[in-house]
Order: structure tokens, then sequence, then C-alpha cells
């Protein structure tokens, strides 16, 4: 440390930087990201085998929740299904490719 003297009043000046204790121990913690599977409309599945499919291979998923589904895939154009986890949208979408589904690319949240 090098003393400086100002009107008679001695400073010290630290070379190296301050600190501080109290974030010096935190962690600040990030959750991991989660990714859409979007099916997209198409003209070669019918609304009984895309409902059907959402059912089989998506968790939780009613039979009254994938024919709305199924619903705004055929009248917007796709729909997002599923949000979560990169490794289980990652399952789900190829599931649903190999059941012949249309899907866009997995997409972060």
């Amino acid at each position: 440390m090098k003393a400086v003297v100002f009107n008679s009043t001695v400073q010290a000046i630290s070379a190296s930087p301050t600190v501080t204790r109290e974030r010096a121990g935190q962690t600040t913690r990030k959750p991991y990201p989660n990714y859409k599977v979007i099916v997209l409309n198409d003209d070669f599945n019918t609304f009984q085998h895309v409902a059907e499919t959402l059912v089989k291979y998506i968790p939780h998923m009613t039979p009254d929740q994938a024919w709305k589904l199924t619903n705004q895939v055929h009248y917007e154009g796709q729909a997002t299904v599923w949000i979560g986890p990169l490794e289980q949208a990652e399952l789900y979408h190829s599931q649903l490719i190999r059941a012949g589904l249309t899907m866009a690319p997995l997409e972060q949240a």
C-alpha cells in the first residue's frame, strides 16, 4: 500500500481491488432452458392420427387436449405440444417424427 498526503491528511491506496465478503461466497444458480416441441400442419396426416399420436407420446396429454392442439395445428399451421428440458424434448420430438408427424426443429422457449 502507498500512503498519499493531501492537505496534511494521510490516505491509503490499495494496489488490488477490494472483494466484498458478502458476495464472494454466493453462487448464482441459473435454471436450464426449456425447449418447445412444435407440430406443423401437413397434407397427409389425419386429425385422428395426430390426436392419437399426441396422447400416446406426450405425458399427461388427454384426448380433449390432443384434439384442441390438432385443430390448432390445422387452422394456425402449428402448435406447441410440450415445453420442458432439452433431453425430454428431444425424446418426444423424435417419437413424434417416427410416428409420421411433421415437426419444427426444437426451439428454446
